[in-house]
């Protein structure tokens, strides 16, 4: 009877292990992922540059907005992200494939140094930028940081979880990755200082690397699934 017990023991012990790993797995990938696609420390040339003829103080204010606004849109991606593309009859494999896609080109652009259209804005609107009083949500909460690709991650992060633990996983680290980004743009003019352009280089190619690796794990996981006769 003993040994019955402990045979049960063991299995649930090796239950236990098996979820925390996959938890720890997920947290890894989705925070890898988040940073590198919101990555603060990118986005604060751009930044820096939208905010130049600001004051520190309007600078802190715009911080908290776009820290907030970012947060809501996140949050509502999160929890109805999957109903959304459900109104328009896509799939989520099928969104994995077009996200992942997205992400190829952001993280291909970041590589070598070009400028990321979907994320920042095309050029038309660009210089529109002077036109526009609310700075807060267009464009630095988005494209800026709540682009195409954070809405593609978010969706393709949700639609592979399963459980409300694995969604409070993936809104914790949103929120903490947008807490790192609330506390770079509070202390935008302190960091651009610090920072040198070398260092920024670095760490923009370095995330580029990252995001690349995530984008073609999703792009692949997608056409599995849809034609399983490739897995």
């Amino acid at each position: 009877m003993d040994g019955g017990i402990r045979a049960c023991l063991k299995v649930r012990n090796r239950k236990t292990e098996r979820k925390n790993r996959m938890d720890y797995s997920l947290l890894a990938s989705a925070f890898g992922a988040f940073f590198a696609i919101m990555n603060p420390f990118v986005n604060l040339p751009l930044y820096m540059a939208l905010t130049s003829d600001y004051s520190v103080t309007e600078q802190r204010k715009l911080a908290l907005k776009v820290t907030i606004y970012s947060t809501i849109m996140c949050m509502i991606l999160l929890v109805l992200g999957q109903n959304i593309i459900s109104l328009f009859g896509v799939s989520i494999d099928g969104f994995r494939i077009a996200g992942g896609l997205i992400l190829a080109g952001i993280s291909w652009s970041m590589l070598h140094g070009l400028a990321i259209t979907p994320h920042h804005g095309s050029d038309a609107e660009q210089d529109h930028l002077a036109e526009l009083s609310n700075l807060a949500f267009y464009p630095i909460t988005f494209p800026m940081i709540a682009g195409p690709g954070t809405m593609a991650t978010i969706i393709i992060f949700t639609g592979q979880s399963t459980g409300y633990k694995a969604l409070i996983t993936i809104g914790v680290v949103i929120i903490a990755v947008l807490l790192l980004l609330f506390v770079v743009f509070y202390f935008a003019s302190y960091f651009d200082k610090i920072l040198s352009d070398k260092m920024k280089f670095i760490m923009t190619r370095i995330m580029g690397m990252i995001l690349l690796a995530i984008s073609v794990e999703m792009t692949i996981a997608g056409p599995k699934s849809v034609l399983p006769g490739l897995a």
